[in-house]
Formats: structure tokens, sequence, C-alpha cells
């Protein structure tokens, strides 16, 4: 199973052969460890990997990773039929090679209470004819005779901070040394997130 847990770095371009300027992100993709195996309740073998370093550690922490080190983020995994791992193996950027399309799950950034203009794009009120203060104001929100506000209306509320998955990004090229890989396009999350790298075949779904 081509996966791996990362951090996202920063954005970046390279250069094609032909000229052509590619905006990349540039991503921290291992090195990774293998926690734990287990097999889940349906028969599934599954896999718990471990990425970064953390200081402290709770003891269920200690007592799973144990001689394993400290890791910031660890995810669990499903193996596909037949494949194995041991424990305390290690997954790093040669998993993946250049050409290959993944998917990217991260945190997008949090941006707090916003109003429609920020949150949804909406376009706003003419800043003359009678308007005034209500340049950036959502105006109608449909029929009164419903007495209700009907589920999923486009309003003011909090936005970002949820759990995006960007698919089918294609890998532009990868340090080895580094364990940097530099994928196309942009990925979510603010420098520094946690990111989680699957290979598209087969994981187009996985969250």
């Amino acid at each position: 199973m081509k996966v791996l847990l990362g951090k996202k770095i920063a954005m970046s371009q390279v250069f094609a052969d032909g000229g052509d300027v590619i905006p990349v992100t540039l991503v921290e993709a291992g090195p990774c460890t293998v926690v734990t195996t287990r097999v889940a309740p349906n028969g599934k073998h599954t896999m718990v990997l471990g990425f970064g370093t953390q200081r402290n550690q709770n003891k269920a922490q200690q007592g799973q990773f144990a001689d394993l080190g400290s890791f910031r983020e660890t995810q669990e995994f499903t193996l596909a039929d037949g494949e194995t791992v041991e424990r305390g193996a290690k997954l790093d950027a040669t998993v993946f090679t250049i050409g290959d399309t993944v998917n990217i799950v991260g945190t997008a950034k949090g941006r707090g209470f916003q109003g429609v203009v920020k949150r949804h794009g909406f376009a706003g009120h003419p800043s003359t004819h009678g308007h005034k203060d209500q340049l950036r104001k959502s105006g109608s929100i449909g029929a009164g005779g419903i007495q209700r506000v009907f589920k999923g209306m486009r309003m003011a509320g909090r936005m970002g901070g949820n759990r995006v998955t960007v698919k089918n990004l294609e890998v532009v090229s990868i340090d080895l040394d580094k364990n940097i890989i530099a994928i196309k396009g942009a990925i979510p999350g603010a420098r520094n997130s946690a990111i989680t790298i699957f290979a598209s075949n087969g994981n187009v779904w996985q969250k």
C-alpha cells in the first residue's frame, strides 16, 4: 500500500524541460515507522504508521511505541489483501516515483467567523442607491412565510479548519536524501501541518 504521513513545508515552483513553470508544494514525506499491526473486527489486516517526534508521551503511547521512539502523528491504514508489514519497518519517499498521482488529506486553515462575501463568494451590494452600510451583508434569505431558515442556507459562519481531500495531484520531483516530495498544485493546510499522502490507484475515496 503506497501511503505516507508527512508535513507541508511551503509552496515553490519548478521548471519543466520545455521551460514551463510548474507550481508545486514541497512536502516532507516520512520517514514513517510501522508502530504496530492489527487485525480489525472485519478480518482486515491494518498497520499504524508513526511520523515525526514529540517531547511528551502519555502512558498509552509509551506502551504502544515502546522502543520505537516518540511520534507526533499516528494513523491506521488498511492493508491490501495478502500484503504484510513488520513492526518497526521504515517507509520513506522511495514509496512514490515521479509521475505518480496522489491524494492529499489535510486540515484546512481555520479562518474563524466570516461573512458571506469571503465564505461563499457573494458579490455584495452596490455602493450607491441607498445601500449605505450594507455593502457586504447577505440580503434576503428567501420567503417570509416559512418562518424558519432552511438547512444548508449559505450564511455567515465558521470557515475553515475542516478535513479536506485533494485528489489526483502529480508527483513532480523527489529528493530522496531529504525525503522531500514536490507535488503539483496546492494542498490544504498551513505550513508545518500534518498531511496524509495516498496513491490514487485504489484509494480515490479514502479519507
